[in-house]
């Protein structure tokens, strides 16, 4: 299927999920990410919900990064240039729902996307070859190519990989690993 066909598919795929689906398949996901290869590092970059579109909650994964004492970046979105600014979630960091219903933070202590050592990442759908459809806006793989070569690239998705994503652009960034509420995927070795 290609990119328009799979965003239609897994949109409605969500629509359909109960509230106790999402909260079940995100902890399972939570559970799974304490066995990535992952934990060495430093900073994390986390994207918090949007509850209105059935994603991924990230609220158990936050509290294992902060049990973990680990440095957690959530973004702020520019829509008018396409780009994301990183702050450092502290004590005193306040966070709005903006106008696209995403949760971020108002300002705080920003840190360079270079300084990012894993990077979580929303997503509609994935494939077995890590590849990655989003809302189509281009946030992330513009974000990603400010990150630091090595960086670690983690899908999150309620969903099991599609065999394949046509149309795939040189834009596109593959993910490094995507965890699901069954299993993880790990793409480090195709």
């Amino acid at each position: 299927m290609n990119k328009k066909q799979l965003r239609l598919k897994y949109k409605r795929l969500r629509e359909v999920l109960t509230p106790d689906d999402v909260e079940e398949g995100s902890l399972e996901i939570a559970n799974n990410i304490l066995n990535l290869p992952i934990w060495e590092h430093s900073y994390y970059h986390l994207f918090l919900s949007i509850s209105e579109k059935n994603e991924v909650d990230t609220q158990a994964i936050l509290h294992i990064l902060q049990g973990k004492d680990k440095n957690i970046v959530l973004s702020k979105s520019n829509f008018e240039s396409g780009s994301l600014t990183n702050y450092l979630l502290t004590d005193s960091s306040i966070i709005k729902v903006n106008d696209w219903g995403i949760p971020e933070p108002v300002d705080g202590i920003e840190i360079p996307a270079s300084k990012i050592e894993v990077v979580f990442i929303p997503l509609l759908v994935f494939d077995e070859k890590g590849n990655r459809i989003g809302y189509g806006k281009g946030f992330y793989d513009r974000f990603l190519t400010r990150c630091a070569k090595e960086v670690v690239k983690v899908g999150l998705s309620l969903f099991p990989a599609e065999e394949e994503i046509t149309e795939i652009n040189e834009h596109d960034i593959p993910l490094d690993y995507c965890v699901t509420p069954e299993k993880i995927y790990n793409f480090k070795n195709l």
